[in-house]
């Protein structure tokens, strides 16, 4: 992919610059994910629903898209696409650092996400998040996506509600 998603983002007096993952990067994505996930009560602890993560690159890079939101080198926000089919994409991985929530972040982050998914040519966005995650389920209805069902997983006894955007 070419340098051009570097994006300066002006939040406050900071300079925060979203760009592609790198593998340096994937302590502190993981580090992140764990910690935005602890903040909302969806902390579960790491399973096979984490082992994307472990390879980012082959999952995320490969058929879509994987960023990051850094803020004076440290990563505070990250967020990925990979296709699902030659028209549909997942949205997947949305967190924001629990200090930097409320500002816009996410909002600048799923706005790159779903440009980087046109540019990518995919129509059509979809995703899950568990229900205790109520900043996502509203950072997702005011975006313009809509529930298409929930689903009460028993295995890790939550409740995920689903969402599809036309792009």
């Amino acid at each position: 992919m070419s340098g051009d998603i570097t994006r300066e983002l002006n939040l406050g007096l900071d300079k925060m610059k979203i760009r592609q993952y790198k593998t340096s990067d994937k302590d502190d994505v993981i580090d992140l994910h764990k910690l935005a996930l602890e903040k909302t009560g969806a902390w579960i602890e790491s399973g096979k629903w984490d082992e994307d993560l472990q390879n980012i690159e082959e999952v995320y890079l490969k058929n879509g898209e994987f960023l990051v939101l850094e803020d004076e080198g440290k990563i505070i926000a990250m967020g990925a696409i990979r296709k699902i089919s030659d028209d549909v994409v997942e949205l997947k991985r949305m967190r924001v650092h629990p200090k930097f929530q409320r500002k816009g972040i996410g909002q600048k982050m799923l706005i790159s996400l779903e440009n980087r998914a046109r540019e990518l040519g995919f129509k059509k966005i979809v995703l899950n998040t568990t229900e205790k995650q109520k900043q996502a389920v509203a950072l997702y209805l005011k975006n313009g996506y809509r529930e298409t069902k929930k689903e009460i997983l028993d295995s890790i006894k939550t409740r995920l509600i689903y969402f599809e955007k036309e792009i």
